[in-house]
């Protein structure tokens, strides 16, 4: 069985950021309830300050959820478009816009930058946050290629900087709601996992469909089923993929089978397309009882179908049901506070293993996008 820390065990003695630890009672005898989340309330987590490199769609959920159910203070953002930065600083509560890149990183009141810009960039941009010494929330996918995730690594192990993949899912109750059960067995052997990630994307003149800026459905909606496998299963041993391109060249649709796992003769199968709404549904299926996920990278209830029992749901209530992507904020708040360059919930080996498996998928279906050979060394691309 694939083990994973759980969302408390980031938090050091001492650090108000705490997650209520309760354990799983639902092995022995009928299943009659799930385990409780351990998560603890965005609130209750160090109030940093923070940098916005980048205030597009994703920049604004974050932001939406930190001003929702976050004390975190928004100090300053930066975008290519000043127009655009300045309604975004005025929407949210920034305090001001940084004329740039350098201004931003060189701040001294900026305790965490985050990085949303499109995939492409997220690589410059986070080793740029990282020589100036700032710890780095990276919006997932983090990076356009595996080496590029290795680099960001690797420079950020080097300079003892924090650094996290902004993979919001994994640190939502619901998720670790899952995670016990995963843990403590309540499944048995898990025989498969299903994902899927499908949105319709019409409007050619979408990022999606450019391939100049990391485009293709992989990178923005297969990332979320592709990461669910790697939470549920680990890395595969052998990936075997079929899709198709737009006429711009990156992928439309994938389908993947993923097998040859370490420790399970589990199978998984993801899918994603840009050219369809899809149901947005993972499953994870034991010998014992299958986990039903609707909508399975939001925050939401959890169903247990037991073999042959009656289905048992979870009852998110409150704040545990609200603002999703700040579950994340908080957790990489409580990290840096404490010291920490490293997150047990997402860590860095973790991203990079997603990234190359988004590599071999977009390998197989004949994606290339501009920047996916490794053309020039971090050491150069820094001018070091």
């Amino acid at each position: 069985m694939v083990t994973s820390p759980s969302l408390g065990q980031v938090v050091t003695a001492g650090n108000s950021f705490r997650a209520l630890e309760v354990g799983c009672s639902v092995l022995t005898g009928p299943m009659t309830a799930l385990p409780t989340s351990r998560v603890a309330d965005p609130r209750t987590a160090p109030a940093l300050r923070w940098g916005f490199v980048g205030t597009g769609y994703a920049a604004t959920m974050l932001v939406s959820d930190l001003r929702a159910r976050t004390d975190q203070r928004l100090v300053a953002c930066f975008s290519r478009g000043r127009e655009g930065a300045e309604q975004f600083a005025q929407q949210w509560g920034f305090e001001r816009v940084a004329g740039s890149l350098e201004e931003l990183l060189a701040a001294d009141d900026i305790d965490i930058v985050y990085v949303a810009t499109p995939h492409n960039d997220h690589h410059p941009h986070a080793l740029a946050a990282i020589v100036a010494g700032k710890p780095v929330l990276v919006e997932k996918a983090f990076t356009q290629t595996a080496w590029q995730a290795r680099e960001i690594v690797e420079a950020a192990q080097q300079a003892g900087v924090a650094c996290m993949e902004a993979m919001w899912t994994r640190f939502t109750p619901r998720h670790d709601i899952v995670r016990q059960l995963l843990d403590d067995g309540a499944l048995g052997e898990i025989e498969v996992v299903t994902a899927d990630h499908g949105q319709w994307f019409g409007d050619t003149s979408h990022r999606l469909h450019d391939p100049q800026r990391a485009g293709g459905a992989l990178l923005d909606l297969g990332v979320y089923p592709v990461s669910f496998t790697h939470f549920v299963l680990g890395t595969p041993g052998r990936i075997t993929a079929r899709g198709s391109l737009t006429e711009a060249g990156v992928d439309r649709q994938v389908t993947g089978i993923f097998d040859d796992y370490a420790s399970t003769p589990a199978q998984a199968i993801v899918h994603t397309t840009l050219a369809a709404a899809t149901p947005v549904r993972a499953a994870i299926v034991g010998d014992q009882a299958r986990v039903e996920l609707d909508h399975f990278f939001n925050n939401g209830p959890v169903v247990v179908v037991p073999r042959g029992g009656d289905r048992v749901v979870t009852d998110l209530r409150g704040w545990q049901a609200e603002a999703g992507l700040s579950f994340q904020a908080a957790h990489f708040a409580a990290l840096v506070a404490a010291g920490a360059t490293e997150s047990a919930v997402m860590p860095h080996a973790e991203s990079i293993a997603v990234m190359q498996t988004l590599d071999e998928l977009r390998d197989q279906v004949g994606a290339v996008l501009p920047g996916d050979e490794r053309a020039v060394s971090r050491r150069d691309l820094l001018g070091l």
